[in-house]
């Protein structure tokens, strides 16, 4: 799932190479933490966020067919902008 995942957020960024997927698993339930650059946080969320609820289904759709709960979490970067 990670790589699925991993591969169709590289697929609408500018910047891939900083495409970061990460798996977390708390017993039931497989966490997805994702990073992406600055710049292109906007056209994964999309307008009204409508990118990010695509992502977010065409991955539920899978897991529900691998038999296995998901969650998916937008992680913003941390880097400051100091002057």
């Amino acid at each position: 799932m990670r790589d699925f995942l991993e591969f169709l957020i590289k697929e609408i960024v500018s910047k891939p190479e900083e495409v970061e997927v990460t798996e977390n698993n708390d017993g039931e339930v497989f966490i997805y933490d994702v990073h992406v650059s600055n710049e292109d946080m906007g056209v994964v969320i999309g307008k009204e966020g409508k990118n990010i609820k695509a992502l977010r289904n065409i991955a539920k759709a899978k897991a529900i067919k691998d038999n296995v709960r998901i969650q998916i979490v937008l992680e913003e970067n941390q880097e400051s902008s100091e002057n």
